[in-house]
Protein backbone atom coordinates (compact mmCIF):
# COMPACT_ATOMS: atom_id res chain seq x y z
CA UNK A 1 0.00 0.00 0.00
CA UNK A 2 1.34 3.64 -0.87
CA UNK A 3 1.35 6.76 0.78
CA UNK A 4 -1.59 9.27 -0.65
CA UNK A 5 0.61 11.86 -2.29
CA UNK A 6 0.25 15.64 -2.69
CA UNK A 7 2.42 16.37 -5.79
CA UNK A 8 5.30 18.95 -5.46
CA UNK A 9 4.36 22.52 -6.68
CA UNK A 10 0.56 22.15 -5.41
CA UNK A 11 1.19 24.93 -2.97
CA UNK A 12 3.81 26.69 -1.56
CA UNK A 13 4.25 26.02 1.90
CA UNK A 14 3.01 22.32 1.41
CA UNK A 15 4.66 19.39 1.95
CA UNK A 16 4.77 16.66 -0.56
CA UNK A 17 4.60 12.97 0.55
CA UNK A 18 6.10 10.69 -2.19
CA UNK A 19 3.73 7.57 -3.18
CA UNK A 20 5.87 5.09 -1.92
CA UNK A 21 5.06 2.07 0.11
CA UNK A 22 3.78 2.50 3.96
CA UNK A 23 5.86 3.06 6.45
CA UNK A 24 6.75 0.23 8.52
CA UNK A 25 9.05 -2.38 10.16
CA UNK A 26 11.87 -2.26 7.06
CA UNK A 27 12.33 1.79 7.36
CA UNK A 28 12.66 1.07 11.48
CA UNK A 29 15.05 -1.56 10.78
CA UNK A 30 16.67 0.31 8.16
CA UNK A 31 16.80 3.93 10.02
CA UNK A 32 18.28 1.63 13.34
CA UNK A 33 21.03 0.25 10.95
CA UNK A 34 22.04 4.03 10.26
CA UNK A 35 23.50 4.62 13.83
CA UNK A 36 24.64 0.96 14.11
CA UNK A 37 27.04 2.28 11.18
CA UNK A 38 27.57 5.56 12.75
CA UNK A 39 28.61 4.90 16.46
CA UNK A 40 30.93 1.94 15.28
CA UNK A 41 33.44 4.64 15.05
CA UNK A 42 31.70 7.37 17.41
CA UNK A 43 31.75 5.02 20.47
CA UNK A 44 35.34 3.70 19.69
CA UNK A 45 36.59 7.23 19.47
CA UNK A 46 34.72 8.12 22.73
CA UNK A 47 35.53 4.94 25.08
CA UNK A 48 39.13 4.40 23.48
CA UNK A 49 40.93 7.06 21.04
CA UNK A 50 42.28 9.18 24.41
CA UNK A 51 43.99 6.29 26.26
CA UNK A 52 45.29 5.42 22.79
CA UNK A 53 47.27 9.22 22.41
CA UNK A 54 47.77 8.80 26.19
CA UNK A 55 49.46 5.06 26.12
CA UNK A 56 50.15 4.73 22.10
CA UNK A 57 51.05 7.77 21.02
CA UNK A 58 52.34 9.51 24.56
CA UNK A 59 50.59 12.35 24.07
CA UNK A 60 49.63 14.48 27.41
CA UNK A 61 45.78 13.76 28.58
CA UNK A 62 45.76 17.80 28.79
CA UNK A 63 46.72 17.91 25.24
CA UNK A 64 44.85 15.57 24.31
CA UNK A 65 41.82 17.35 26.00
CA UNK A 66 42.74 20.55 24.00
CA UNK A 67 43.11 18.72 20.78
CA UNK A 68 39.36 17.22 21.26
CA UNK A 69 38.24 20.79 21.98
CA UNK A 70 38.95 22.36 19.12
CA UNK A 71 38.54 19.35 16.47
CA UNK A 72 35.38 19.11 18.06
CA UNK A 73 34.39 23.22 18.57
CA UNK A 74 35.26 23.02 14.61
CA UNK A 75 33.23 19.97 14.13
CA UNK A 76 29.95 21.90 15.50
CA UNK A 77 30.46 24.74 13.26
CA UNK A 78 30.67 21.85 9.92
CA UNK A 79 27.59 20.57 11.44
CA UNK A 80 25.67 23.61 10.59
CA UNK A 81 27.47 24.56 7.30
CA UNK A 82 26.57 20.80 6.43
CA UNK A 83 22.92 21.01 7.23
CA UNK A 84 22.54 24.63 5.40
CA UNK A 85 24.09 23.34 2.60
CA UNK A 86 21.71 20.07 2.25
CA UNK A 87 18.98 22.10 3.25
CA UNK A 88 19.78 24.22 -0.17
CA UNK A 89 19.67 21.00 -2.48
CA UNK A 90 16.46 19.51 -4.22
CA UNK A 91 15.14 15.78 -4.05
CA UNK A 92 16.28 13.09 -6.13
CA UNK A 93 14.92 10.16 -7.07
CA UNK A 94 16.16 8.46 -3.79
CA UNK A 95 15.08 11.46 -1.43
CA UNK A 96 17.19 14.50 0.26
CA UNK A 97 19.28 13.05 2.64
CA UNK A 98 19.73 9.32 2.02
CA UNK A 99 22.02 9.76 -1.25
CA UNK A 100 24.58 12.05 1.07
CA UNK A 101 24.70 8.75 3.67
CA UNK A 102 25.42 6.89 0.77
CA UNK A 103 28.36 9.28 -0.86
CA UNK A 104 30.32 9.93 2.30
CA UNK A 105 30.04 7.09 4.37
CA UNK A 106 33.08 5.40 2.68
CA UNK A 107 35.69 8.41 3.27
CA UNK A 108 34.10 8.74 6.58
CA UNK A 109 35.10 4.79 7.42
CA UNK A 110 38.69 5.33 6.01
CA UNK A 111 39.04 8.67 8.34
CA UNK A 112 38.16 6.80 11.01
CA UNK A 113 40.96 3.68 9.73
CA UNK A 114 43.74 6.22 9.38
CA UNK A 115 43.11 7.53 12.74
CA UNK A 116 44.65 3.97 14.42
CA UNK A 117 47.75 3.65 12.34
CA UNK A 118 50.98 4.11 14.08
CA UNK A 119 54.18 5.01 12.40
CA UNK A 120 56.92 3.39 15.15
CA UNK A 121 59.86 5.85 15.78
CA UNK A 122 58.46 9.08 15.15
CA UNK A 123 58.86 12.37 17.52
CA UNK A 124 56.22 13.36 19.83
CA UNK A 125 55.54 16.32 17.85
CA UNK A 126 54.77 14.11 14.76
CA UNK A 127 52.41 12.40 16.67
CA UNK A 128 50.52 15.12 18.25
CA UNK A 129 50.22 16.44 14.33
CA UNK A 130 48.82 12.99 13.16
CA UNK A 131 46.42 12.49 15.62
CA UNK A 132 44.86 16.18 14.90
CA UNK A 133 44.99 16.55 11.10
CA UNK A 134 43.34 12.78 11.27
CA UNK A 135 41.06 13.47 14.14
CA UNK A 136 39.50 16.70 12.45
CA UNK A 137 39.93 15.20 9.14
CA UNK A 138 37.07 12.46 10.25
CA UNK A 139 35.40 14.31 12.42
CA UNK A 140 34.66 16.77 9.51
CA UNK A 141 33.76 14.16 7.38
CA UNK A 142 31.13 12.38 10.14
CA UNK A 143 29.11 15.46 10.30
CA UNK A 144 28.67 14.73 6.52
CA UNK A 145 27.09 11.41 6.82
CA UNK A 146 25.16 12.42 10.34
CA UNK A 147 24.06 15.25 9.78
CA UNK A 148 21.32 14.21 6.59
CA UNK A 149 21.06 10.85 8.89
CA UNK A 150 19.46 12.75 11.80
CA UNK A 151 17.54 14.79 9.51
CA UNK A 152 15.72 11.71 6.95
CA UNK A 153 13.89 10.76 10.30
CA UNK A 154 11.35 13.99 10.01
CA UNK A 155 10.88 12.93 6.33
CA UNK A 156 10.21 9.12 6.54
CA UNK A 157 6.79 9.71 8.71
CA UNK A 158 4.99 12.28 9.97
CA UNK A 159 3.29 10.51 12.53
CA UNK A 160 4.53 11.39 15.85
CA UNK A 161 4.22 8.03 17.28
CA UNK A 162 5.84 6.19 14.93
CA UNK A 163 8.71 8.74 15.28
CA UNK A 164 9.37 8.22 18.84
CA UNK A 165 9.91 4.58 17.36
CA UNK A 166 12.55 5.75 14.95
CA UNK A 167 13.90 7.19 18.21
CA UNK A 168 14.10 4.13 19.90
CA UNK A 169 15.32 2.17 16.80
CA UNK A 170 18.04 4.60 16.42
CA UNK A 171 18.66 4.02 20.14
CA UNK A 172 18.66 0.39 19.22
CA UNK A 173 21.34 0.47 16.15
CA UNK A 174 23.74 2.57 19.02
CA UNK A 175 23.19 0.46 21.17
CA UNK A 176 23.73 -2.93 19.18
CA UNK A 177 27.22 -0.54 18.24
CA UNK A 178 28.30 -0.20 21.98
CA UNK A 179 27.71 -4.10 22.65
CA UNK A 180 30.45 -4.86 19.99
CA UNK A 181 32.68 -1.91 20.74
CA UNK A 182 32.30 -2.21 24.65
CA UNK A 183 32.36 -5.87 24.94
CA UNK A 184 34.43 -6.99 22.24
CA UNK A 185 36.70 -3.85 22.51
CA UNK A 186 38.39 -4.22 25.37
CA UNK A 187 39.15 -8.06 24.54
CA UNK A 188 40.58 -6.74 21.31
CA UNK A 189 42.60 -3.91 21.90
CA UNK A 190 44.58 -4.45 25.01
CA UNK A 191 47.00 -7.12 25.82
CA UNK A 192 48.02 -8.31 28.82
CA UNK A 193 46.08 -4.87 30.67
CA UNK A 194 47.95 -2.46 28.29
CA UNK A 195 46.92 -0.51 24.88
CA UNK A 196 48.63 -2.25 22.12
CA UNK A 197 48.63 -0.09 18.81
CA UNK A 198 48.70 -3.41 16.03
CA UNK A 199 45.43 -4.67 18.33
CA UNK A 200 43.38 -1.11 17.74
CA UNK A 201 44.45 -1.10 14.01
CA UNK A 202 43.05 -4.27 13.68
CA UNK A 203 39.80 -3.12 15.46
CA UNK A 204 39.81 -0.28 13.31
CA UNK A 205 39.97 -1.89 9.84
CA UNK A 206 37.30 -4.67 11.32
CA UNK A 207 34.78 -2.04 12.87
CA UNK A 208 34.99 -0.41 9.61
CA UNK A 209 34.19 -3.14 7.53
CA UNK A 210 31.09 -3.10 9.66
CA UNK A 211 30.19 0.28 9.50
CA UNK A 212 30.41 0.31 5.38
CA UNK A 213 27.89 -2.45 6.03
CA UNK A 214 24.94 -0.73 8.45
CA UNK A 215 25.18 2.46 6.22
CA UNK A 216 24.29 0.50 2.85
CA UNK A 217 21.50 -1.56 4.51
CA UNK A 218 20.26 2.09 5.50
CA UNK A 219 20.10 3.41 2.31
CA UNK A 220 18.71 -0.09 0.72
CA UNK A 221 16.04 -0.44 3.54
CA UNK A 222 14.75 3.11 4.74
CA UNK A 223 12.45 5.54 2.88
CA UNK A 224 11.76 9.44 2.95
CA UNK A 225 8.26 10.37 1.61
CA UNK A 226 7.99 13.64 2.65
CA UNK A 227 9.26 16.57 0.83
CA UNK A 228 9.17 20.31 0.62
CA UNK A 229 8.16 21.72 -2.33
CA UNK A 230 10.61 22.84 -4.91
CA UNK A 231 9.48 26.33 -5.23
CA UNK A 232 9.34 27.04 -1.80
CA UNK A 233 12.90 25.59 -1.04
CA UNK A 234 14.41 28.21 -3.38
CA UNK A 235 12.84 31.30 -1.42
CA UNK A 236 13.93 29.50 1.95
CA UNK A 237 16.50 32.91 3.51
CA UNK A 238 19.06 32.49 6.43
CA UNK A 239 18.03 35.65 8.24
CA UNK A 240 14.33 33.87 8.88
CA UNK A 241 15.51 30.86 9.45
CA UNK A 242 17.72 32.64 12.47
CA UNK A 243 15.01 34.21 13.14
CA UNK A 244 12.65 31.45 13.66
CA UNK A 245 15.36 29.71 15.47
CA UNK A 246 15.80 32.30 18.11
CA UNK A 247 11.61 31.98 18.74
CA UNK A 248 11.71 28.01 19.18
CA UNK A 249 12.03 27.83 22.86
CA UNK A 250 11.95 24.21 23.07
CA UNK A 251 14.63 24.22 20.49
CA UNK A 252 16.70 26.39 23.08
CA UNK A 253 16.43 24.02 26.11
CA UNK A 254 16.67 20.91 23.89
CA UNK A 255 20.14 22.08 22.59
CA UNK A 256 21.09 23.26 26.25
CA UNK A 257 19.61 20.00 27.50
CA UNK A 258 21.52 17.82 24.80
CA UNK A 259 25.14 20.40 25.69
CA UNK A 260 24.87 18.74 28.92
CA UNK A 261 23.81 15.46 28.54
CA UNK A 262 26.89 15.04 26.22
CA UNK A 263 29.16 17.12 28.33
CA UNK A 264 28.28 14.03 31.26
CA UNK A 265 27.97 11.18 28.80
CA UNK A 266 31.64 11.94 26.99
CA UNK A 267 33.27 12.65 30.38
CA UNK A 268 31.76 9.23 31.36
CA UNK A 269 33.19 7.51 29.10
CA UNK A 270 36.49 8.77 29.15
CA UNK A 271 36.80 8.63 32.77
CA UNK A 272 35.37 4.90 32.44
CA UNK A 273 38.73 3.54 30.93
CA UNK A 274 41.05 4.57 33.97
CA UNK A 275 38.62 3.93 36.19
CA UNK A 276 38.42 0.31 35.57
CA UNK A 277 41.91 0.26 34.16
CA UNK A 278 43.83 2.07 37.72
CA UNK A 279 41.36 2.06 40.01
CA UNK A 280 39.96 -1.40 39.53
CA UNK A 281 42.83 -2.90 37.86
CA UNK A 282 40.92 -4.55 35.30
CA UNK A 283 40.78 -2.74 31.99
CA UNK A 284 38.68 -6.19 30.52
CA UNK A 285 36.08 -5.67 33.17
CA UNK A 286 34.49 -2.93 30.71
CA UNK A 287 33.55 -5.44 28.41
CA UNK A 288 30.92 -6.78 30.74
CA UNK A 289 30.16 -2.75 31.64
CA UNK A 290 29.80 -2.64 28.12
CA UNK A 291 27.49 -5.95 28.55
CA UNK A 292 25.28 -4.41 30.94
CA UNK A 293 24.36 -0.95 29.70
CA UNK A 294 23.27 -2.76 26.54
CA UNK A 295 21.17 -4.88 28.56
CA UNK A 296 19.80 -2.39 30.43
CA UNK A 297 18.24 -0.33 27.38
CA UNK A 298 16.97 -3.21 25.85
CA UNK A 299 15.14 -4.02 29.38
CA UNK A 300 13.34 -0.50 29.22
CA UNK A 301 12.97 -0.45 25.32
CA UNK A 302 9.54 -2.53 25.53
CA UNK A 303 8.54 0.05 28.44
CA UNK A 304 9.50 3.19 26.33
CA UNK A 305 6.24 2.97 24.04
CA UNK A 306 3.41 2.54 26.90
CA UNK A 307 5.12 4.94 29.19
CA UNK A 308 5.38 7.92 26.55
CA UNK A 309 1.37 7.13 25.53
CA UNK A 310 0.77 7.11 29.21
CA UNK A 311 2.58 10.28 30.49
CA UNK A 312 4.93 11.88 27.53
CA UNK A 313 8.62 11.91 26.61
CA UNK A 314 9.38 14.76 28.91
CA UNK A 315 7.87 13.14 31.73
CA UNK A 316 9.03 9.53 31.20
CA UNK A 317 12.60 11.09 30.47
CA UNK A 318 13.22 13.44 33.08
CA UNK A 319 12.16 10.44 35.88
CA UNK A 320 14.95 8.74 34.02
CA UNK A 321 17.27 11.18 34.41
CA UNK A 322 16.98 11.42 39.12
CA UNK A 323 16.50 8.17 39.01
CA UNK A 324 20.52 8.08 37.80
CA UNK A 325 21.61 10.97 39.35
CA UNK A 326 20.39 9.56 42.88
CA UNK A 327 22.50 5.94 42.06
CA UNK A 328 25.60 8.28 41.18
CA UNK A 329 25.63 9.91 44.26
CA UNK A 330 25.23 6.84 45.76
CA UNK A 331 28.12 5.44 43.98
CA UNK A 332 30.46 8.17 45.54
CA UNK A 333 30.03 7.92 48.89
CA UNK A 334 30.59 3.68 48.32
CA UNK A 335 34.39 4.27 47.45
CA UNK A 336 35.15 0.95 48.72
CA UNK A 337 33.14 -1.25 46.21
CA UNK A 338 34.48 -3.97 44.24
CA UNK A 339 34.43 -3.60 40.17
CA UNK A 340 31.49 -5.97 40.13
CA UNK A 341 29.38 -4.42 43.25
CA UNK A 342 29.74 -1.08 41.37
CA UNK A 343 29.19 -2.27 38.04
CA UNK A 344 25.80 -3.74 39.71
CA UNK A 345 24.63 -0.31 41.37
CA UNK A 346 25.66 1.74 37.93
CA UNK A 347 23.25 -0.74 36.05
CA UNK A 348 20.25 0.81 37.42
CA UNK A 349 21.80 4.45 37.06
CA UNK A 350 22.29 2.92 33.27
CA UNK A 351 18.48 1.73 33.16
CA UNK A 352 17.46 5.64 34.42
CA UNK A 353 19.24 7.49 31.39
CA UNK A 354 18.09 4.91 28.97
CA UNK A 355 14.88 6.29 28.77
CA UNK A 356 16.67 9.99 27.73
CA UNK A 357 18.80 8.56 25.08
CA UNK A 358 15.78 6.52 23.54
CA UNK A 359 13.59 8.97 23.38
CA UNK A 360 15.51 11.87 22.53
CA UNK A 361 15.54 11.78 18.97
CA UNK A 362 11.85 11.94 19.61
CA UNK A 363 12.15 15.55 20.80
CA UNK A 364 14.43 16.50 17.95
CA UNK A 365 11.45 15.63 15.48
CA UNK A 366 9.57 18.32 17.92
CA UNK A 367 11.19 20.47 17.56
CA UNK A 368 11.90 20.79 13.61
CA UNK A 369 7.72 20.86 13.66
CA UNK A 370 7.75 23.66 16.43
CA UNK A 371 10.23 25.39 13.71
CA UNK A 372 7.81 24.87 10.90
CA UNK A 373 5.33 25.89 13.37
CA UNK A 374 6.75 29.44 13.66
CA UNK A 375 8.20 30.21 10.09
CA UNK A 376 6.07 28.15 8.01
CA UNK A 377 9.87 26.55 6.88
CA UNK A 378 10.77 23.17 6.42
CA UNK A 379 14.17 23.07 7.19
CA UNK A 380 14.98 19.62 8.51
CA UNK A 381 18.88 19.72 7.69
CA UNK A 382 19.44 23.02 9.65
CA UNK A 383 17.29 22.99 12.73
CA UNK A 384 18.74 18.99 13.07
CA UNK A 385 22.23 20.49 12.30
CA UNK A 386 21.70 23.17 15.12
CA UNK A 387 20.86 20.32 17.73
CA UNK A 388 23.92 18.73 16.52
CA UNK A 389 25.80 21.62 17.22
CA UNK A 390 25.08 21.64 20.67
CA UNK A 391 25.90 18.09 20.82
CA UNK A 392 29.59 18.68 19.09
CA UNK A 393 29.83 21.55 21.73
CA UNK A 394 29.23 18.97 24.46
CA UNK A 395 31.78 16.91 22.62
CA UNK A 396 34.73 19.30 22.62
CA UNK A 397 33.55 20.46 26.87
CA UNK A 398 34.13 16.71 27.77
CA UNK A 399 37.03 15.64 25.36
CA UNK A 400 38.05 19.06 26.87
CA UNK A 401 37.57 18.63 30.48
CA UNK A 402 37.63 15.00 30.49
CA UNK A 403 42.20 14.86 29.66
CA UNK A 404 42.45 18.25 31.33
CA UNK A 405 40.46 16.47 34.77
CA UNK A 406 42.35 13.32 34.28
CA UNK A 407 45.38 15.37 34.39
CA UNK A 408 44.38 17.37 37.08
CA UNK A 409 44.05 14.81 39.37
CA UNK A 410 47.24 13.50 39.12
CA UNK A 411 47.18 10.50 36.56
CA UNK A 412 50.33 9.91 34.71
CA UNK A 413 50.55 7.35 31.74
CA UNK A 414 54.05 6.73 32.57
CA UNK A 415 53.12 4.90 36.40
CA UNK A 416 52.77 1.51 36.52
CA UNK A 417 50.54 2.26 39.38
CA UNK A 418 48.71 5.63 39.86
CA UNK A 419 48.88 7.43 43.16
CA UNK A 420 46.16 7.25 45.90
CA UNK A 421 44.83 10.95 44.98
CA UNK A 422 45.13 10.37 40.93
CA UNK A 423 42.71 7.08 42.14
CA UNK A 424 40.24 8.74 44.49
CA UNK A 425 40.23 11.38 42.01
CA UNK A 426 39.31 9.53 39.14
CA UNK A 427 36.44 7.74 41.37
CA UNK A 428 35.14 11.16 41.97
CA UNK A 429 35.20 12.14 38.30
CA UNK A 430 33.65 8.66 37.54
CA UNK A 431 30.81 9.54 40.45
CA UNK A 432 29.66 12.44 41.87
CA UNK A 433 30.55 14.47 38.78
CA UNK A 434 27.64 12.72 36.65
CA UNK A 435 25.77 13.08 39.37
CA UNK A 436 25.28 16.61 39.81
CA UNK A 437 25.33 16.94 36.01
CA UNK A 438 22.70 14.79 35.53
CA UNK A 439 20.65 16.31 38.52
CA UNK A 440 21.01 19.64 36.92
CA UNK A 441 19.54 17.92 33.68
CA UNK A 442 16.82 16.69 35.29
CA UNK A 443 15.51 20.31 36.77
CA UNK A 444 15.77 22.01 33.40
CA UNK A 445 13.78 19.15 31.23
CA UNK A 446 11.42 19.28 34.09
CA UNK A 447 10.59 22.80 35.05
CA UNK A 448 12.13 24.22 31.87
CA UNK A 449 11.38 22.44 28.68
CA UNK A 450 7.80 23.15 27.22
CA UNK A 451 6.88 20.79 25.50
CA UNK A 452 5.24 18.00 27.86
CA UNK A 453 2.50 15.50 26.26
CA UNK A 454 -0.57 17.60 26.29
CA UNK A 455 1.38 20.58 24.10
CA UNK A 456 3.13 17.91 21.78
CA UNK A 457 -0.41 17.06 20.83
CA UNK A 458 -1.72 20.31 20.15
CA UNK A 459 1.26 21.05 18.15
CA UNK A 460 0.62 18.09 16.10
CA UNK A 461 -3.17 19.47 15.05
CA UNK A 462 -2.20 23.07 15.14
CA UNK A 463 0.46 22.04 12.52
CA UNK A 464 -1.74 19.80 10.34
CA UNK A 465 -4.15 22.68 9.98
CA UNK A 466 -1.64 24.93 9.05
CA UNK A 467 -0.70 22.84 6.16
CA UNK A 468 -4.10 22.56 5.35
CA UNK A 469 -4.29 26.08 4.44
CA UNK A 470 -1.04 27.03 2.94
Amino acid sequence: MSQTAIRPGAGEGQLAERAVRAFGFRDKLGYLFGDFGNDFFFILVSSFLMVYYTDIFHISAAAVGIMFLIARLWDAVADVLWGRFIDTRQSGKQGKFKPWIFRMSFPLVLSGVLMFVHIPGMSGGFYLAYAFITYLIWGTLYSTVNIPYGSMASVMTSDPVERTTLSTYRTMGAMLAGLVINVTGPLLLFVDNKADAGRFLLGAIVFGVLAISCYMACCQLAQERITLNGNVAKKVNLAKTFAGLSKNKPLIWILIVSLTFMVCFMLIGAVNVYLFKDYFGNAKALSLLGLIQTATVFIAIPMVKPLVARFGKKEVASAGLLLASLVYASLYFLPGLSAMSFMGVLSVAMFGYAFFNLVIWAFVTDVIDYHEYVTGLREDGTVYSIYSFARKVGQALAGGLGGIAIAAVGYDAAKKVQTHEALTGIHTLATLIPAIVLLVIFLILTFLYPLNKQRTIQLVSDLTELRSKS
